[in-house]
C-alpha cells in the first residue's frame, strides 16, 4: 500500500485490492477474517447449516475464506446484497440480491445466522442512512460483524492520501479535479469531484458505538494506531 498516492495521468485503471493474495489489503482482510471464521465455526457447532448475508460484499472478497468454505460449503449459503446486481461464478454457494440496505423494509421478515459488512457503512450516506443501515443489520442477524476504516487513521483508504479526510471538502474536490486519487480517476467535472469526496463519510469509534450500542467493539491496529473499527454482535 502506498502511503501517498496522487497520480496525474490520462490513463488510469481501478486498483483491485483483492487481486493478489500477497497485496497488503488482502493480508489485512485475511487477518481480520480470522475472527469472522471463528464466528462461522461457532455457529456451525449448533446448526446443520447457516445462512450468511454479506451487505455490499463480492464473491472475490470471500477468496480469503476459501479453505473454510471448501470445508463447509455444503452447510453454508451466502447472499450478496448490493445496489447493483452482481454476477457470481459459484452459484452453488452464492446468490445475489439487488437492494438498498438502508430501506426500512429491507428483507422484512427474514433472518440470517450472520450478517457481514466490510467497508460499506461509510458509503451509504448521511447519519440517518447510517442509522437505518445499522438497525437493519442488527434486526436481520443473529450475529453480525461490521467493519469500517477509522476516521482518525492518517492514511485515507479510498483516496490513498495521508490526511485527506481532514481537509476541507472544497480542497478535497479540487484535488480530485487534478489527480487520480487511490480508487478514483481524476474527476471530469466539479460536480463529479464533489460527489466523489462527499460520498465517503469515515466514522470514529464513538460513532460506531452509537450505531451499534450492544456490540463488542474491536480495533485493528497498525504501528499502534487504530486502522479500522469492527462492531461484532
Amino acid at each position: 500500500m502506498r502511503a501517498f498516492s496522487i497520480i496525474r495521468s490520462n490513463t488510469w485503471s481501478k486498483p483491485d485490492p483483492m487481486a493478489s493474495d500477497r497485496s497488503v489489503e488482502f493480508r489485512f482482510r485475511a487477518r481480520r477474517f480470522a475472527y469472522i471464521a471463528s464466528i462461522i465455526e461457532e455457529l456451525l457447532e449448533t446448526r446443520t447449516s447457516i445462512r450468511i448475508l454479506d451487505v455490499g460484499g463480492t464473491e472475490d472478497y470471500w477468496r480469503i475464506a476459501r479453505e473454510l468454505l471448501a470445508r463447509y460449503r455444503d452447510r453454508i449459503s451466502i447472499t450478496l446484497v448490493n445496489t447493483e446486481m452482481q454476477n457470481v461464478a459459484d452459484t452453488g454457494l452464492f446468490r445475489t440480491l439487488c437492494a438498498d440496505a438502508c430501506e426500512p423494509d429491507f428483507l422484512a421478515g427474514d433472518h440470517y445466522d450472520l450478517v457481514h459488512s466490510n467497508s460499506v457503512i461509510e458509503h451509504v450516506g448521511d447519519a440517518a442512512r447510517m442509522a437505518a443501515f445499522s438497525e437493519n443489520i442488527q434486526r436481520l442477524g443473529r450475529r453480525y460483524y461490521v467493519q469500517t476504516p477509522n476516521y482518525w487513521f492518517p492514511l485515507e483508504p479510498h483516496f490513498r492520501v495521508i490526511g485527506f479526510q481532514w481537509l476541507p471538502i472544497a480542497l478535497r474536490a479540487w484535488l480530485m479535479r487534478r489527480f487520480n486519487l487511490g480508487f478514483f480517476p481524476r474527476a471530469k467535472t466539479d460536480a463529479e469531484a464533489m460527489s466523489n469526496v462527499a460520498e465517503i463519510r469515515l466514522l470514529n469509534a464513538r460513532q460506531m458505538r452509537q450505531l451499534f450500542p450492544r456490540a463488542e467493539q474491536r480495533i485493528e491496529r497498525v504501528a499502534g494506531l487504530s486502522k479500522s473499527i469492527m462492531a461484532a454482535g
